[in-house]
């Protein structure tokens, strides 16, 4: 560290050169391609929910379904 050439009257001048400020800086801005990852990140998670609402919903269906299929069949004669 390097001295000055004159001296310095008050003491608090001197700690003035290695006060380091508790505020921190605003963030950047961010680049494209974060945004475009954000945007995708954010797409994906909306179908996903989407998606599985879409496929819930029936199998939350309380209402009476007939579930007996009835299959016939012909017996060929040969």
């Amino acid at each position: 560290m390097f001295r000055r050439r004159e001296p310095v009257p008050f003491a608090f001048v001197a700690e003035a050169e290695r006060y380091r400020s508790n505020i921190t800086p605003p963030p950047q801005r961010a680049s494209r391609s974060q945004i475009v990852g954000r945007v995708l990140m954010g797409l994906t998670v909306t179908a996903g929910l989407a998606g599985a609402l879409l496929f819930g919903m029936p199998a939350m269906d309380t209402s009476p379904q007939n579930t007996h299929h009835s299959q016939s069949t012909q017996a060929s004669n040969r």
